[in-house]
């Protein structure tokens, strides 16, 4: 038999008397290499020890402008019952173009009913992850559901829209791979390229020619390409050339992630999406990316795609494996909420109506809508950030909500009020908004905004 040596074929007594004595020795004291370090200590400060952040200084010369030309912050203000249509703000009924629920089911009876049987039969929560509380036969049917919208293999649904983009490309790309998105890319999409540690390219929004100019030079580097573009731009209300996509995808070998937050249920015919809207199978789409928050009334995302791909995701994604399952009400929701959208075809037409009208009415009325291509998203270019806040607050007063997108979001030459359509709205109410919305943009240029807006940037910059 072979003898054992050292301290592992010791006795468990022996070893730990051993052990502590060697912890009861005294060490020599290391001398120092070089000059004794000098340590810098920081007095902690009582009481917001947040409010010196250099990254602060932006927002609070714009808060000074602001408040120097006496406009209102427009953000975070105070709705009461459920947004559509109208909105409720301090007691007053306003015609409301700040909502995702592009077909008006948030509200309709039979997904409220759904979800509080949920509520009854599973609880509000799931206390915990899917993979260590279990499953519920409601999360696999949403995903069933999600996977045959789609007619691919499978899906899986986070609980966060924004985490899914930033679970799945961190989680799929790799340091020395390559993640090429739209420079309109949604900030997830981004953020998700980012912590994967892969090689970032943007390209110029829908500019197909500058991505397979990267393609062409860069691709055939790396093992793993991804290529992000959104279903619908949110921003723009605008939505890539998908065939050619996919194209290009069986010539050049990336992996083609479509996110579709905002276009679902929105373009196509019957709601199906880019993929309808462009006459493309979505088979062709490597990986379909939605969120439950627009269309589908409620909140949180999925991937659909191949076996695979959904299988590495939920057991190993660590948005999905480290985080609680999806509140039963939710995933109920969104099944009524598919039940409607495949029942009432109408709802998608009465948006694409609105949309239309709202673009063909508002350049009419002298107003730049962008590339908007009269779907349920239309911007309306205001310029710079300042007068696209006092404009939001001027049409709050005539009884209109739309919020304006202001830098950093977007460039500051491209401040605009954003207008988000649903299939609820009537001709009237768009008609009425465009036109107070064109008297106030062009009274604003009348009145001198610019100048006392410029006048106003100096002095809050001005040093003391």
């Amino acid at each position: 038999m072979t003898q054992r040596r050292g301290i592992g074929a010791l006795s468990r007594s022996a070893k730990d008397g051993i052990l502590g004595a060697i912890r009861a020795t005294p060490r020599p004291e290391a001398k120092p290499a070089g000059p004794t370090p000098t340590v810098v200590t920081r007095k902690a400060k009582r009481g917001d020890r947040f409010a010196d952040l250099s990254e602060l200084k932006d927002v609070k010369t714009q808060q000074a402008v602001a408040d120097l030309l006496g406009v209102q912050n427009p953000f975070f203000r105070m709705h009461d019952g459920c947004a559509g249509a109208t909105t409720h703000i301090d007691g007053e009924t306003h015609i409301n173009f700040a909502s995702y629920n592009y077909l008006g089911l948030n509200g309709h009876p039979e997904v409220a009913a759904a979800a509080k049987a949920a509520i009854d039969h599973y609880g509000v929560s799931c206390s915990a992850s899917r993979l260590v509380a279990g499953e519920r036969p409601i999360h696999r049917e949403l995903e069933h559901r999600i996977a045959e919208f789609y007619g691919v293999d499978d899906a899986v649904a986070f609980v966060s829209g924004h985490a899914t983009n930033v679970a799945a490309i961190g989680h799929l790309m790799r340091n020395g791979d390559l993640v090429v998105y739209d420079s309109l890319a949604h900030n997830s999409i981004v953020v998700g390229a980012t912590l994967s540690g892969a090689t970032r390219r943007m390209f110029a929004h829908n500019d197909l020619d500058a991505l397979e100019e990267i393609l062409i030079q860069q691709a055939h580097a790396h093992e793993r390409v991804l290529v992000a573009v959104e279903g619908l731009y949110s921003m723009d209300g605008d939505f890539p050339d998908l065939a050619r996509l996919v194209n290009m995808r069986d010539r050049y070998g990336f992996w083609l992630m479509v996110d579709e937050a905002h276009s679902l249920g929105v373009l196509g015919e019957t709601g199906g999406g880019i993929a309808e809207e462009c006459g493309v199978d979505p088979k062709d789409v490597d990986i379909w990316m939605g969120t439950l928050s627009k269309t589908l009334s409620g909140c949180g995302g999925y991937i659909a795609g191949s076996h695979s791909l959904v299988e590495y995701l939920k057991f190993s994604a660590p948005g999905f494996v480290y985080s609680v399952g999806m509140p039963p009400a939710v995933a109920a929701s969104a099944i009524a909420c598919f039940d409607l959208l495949k029942r009432e075809p109408e709802r998608v037409a009465k948006l694409r109506a609105n949309g239309a009208r709202f673009v063909e009415q508002a350049k009419a009325a002298g107003l730049d809508v962008g590339t908007a291509t009269g779907t349920a998203i239309v911007p309306v270019m205001v310029g710079d950030s300042l007068r696209a806040v006092h404009l939001a607050n001027r049409l709050l007063t005539r009884g209109v909500n739309a919020l304006p997108i202001v830098h950093p979001a977007v460039p500051e030459r491209s401040a605009r009020l954003r207008f988000f359509l649903t299939s609820d709205h009537s001709f009237q109410q768009i008609d009425h908004t465009v036109a107070v919305v064109a008297e106030e943009h062009h009274g604003l240029a009348k009145a001198g905004f610019g100048i006392k807006m410029a006048a106003a940037l100096a002095k809050a910059t001005r040093p003391s």
